[in-house]
């Protein structure tokens, strides 16, 4: 009989070793992590394309005529930005990199959290890139007040989608799981 078979009984228990009860679906853990990772990799896709457009953007400035005309504070806020920007599109690439050199390696699940860490920090380069392109672009188009007072604005719109999950879970705790640290479950 195959029910008494050693091998089929230690791979059904490994298969229901990968099962999280609690999740709500019925998945291994490799199909989560399958899962998980495409759908990271639909919000890297969005991030990046911003990101590199944002960096090519901010690398041609440099190239215009009216460049040589920033104010000294203009050009340290034009060089973190470039720095930021770049940084920013690195880790965006970060996860994509780390995949191909995992691949095949049995590593998905290390994968998926370490790619999840990144792209939370990737998410805020693009914040400080954003204030800081607003920064620099109210300064040297109105005046440094102004710039200041649209980049606070742009910060606390992004400091409130930041904070939209926690002001979700409060607000509807019952349709919200407690997740491991480093866990990347998706809706």
């Amino acid at each position: 009989m195959a029910d008494h078979d050693p091998a089929d009984r230690n791979a059904q228990a490994s298969q229901e070793a990968d099962v999280d009860p609690t999740d709500g679906r019925d998945e291994s853990l490799d199909e989560r992590m399958d899962r998980n990772w495409n759908e990271m990799l639909q919000e890297l896709r969005v991030t990046q394309t911003g990101t590199q457009i944002l960096t090519g953007f901010l690398l041609a400035i440099a190239f215009q005529s009216r460049f040589e005309d920033l104010t000294t504070f203009q050009h340290r806020i034009y060089l973190i930005l470039v720095m930021a920007a770049t940084i920013t599109t690195a880790l965006g690439l970060a996860p994509v990199n780390l995949h191909r050199v995992l691949f095949r390696q049995h590593a998905k699940e290390v994968v998926v959290t370490v790619a999840h860490v990144m792209l939370r920090f990737t998410l805020l380069g693009v914040g400080l890139v954003l204030v800081g392109t607003v920064l620099l672009i109210f300064d040297v188009v109105v005046d440094r007040q102004s710039a200041w007072i649209a980049a606070g604005a742009t910060f606390v719109v992004l400091a409130l989608i930041a904070a939209l999950p926690i002001i979700l879970r409060r607000a509807r705790p019952e349709q919200f799981r407690d997740t491991p640290s480093g866990a990347s479950t998706s809706s």
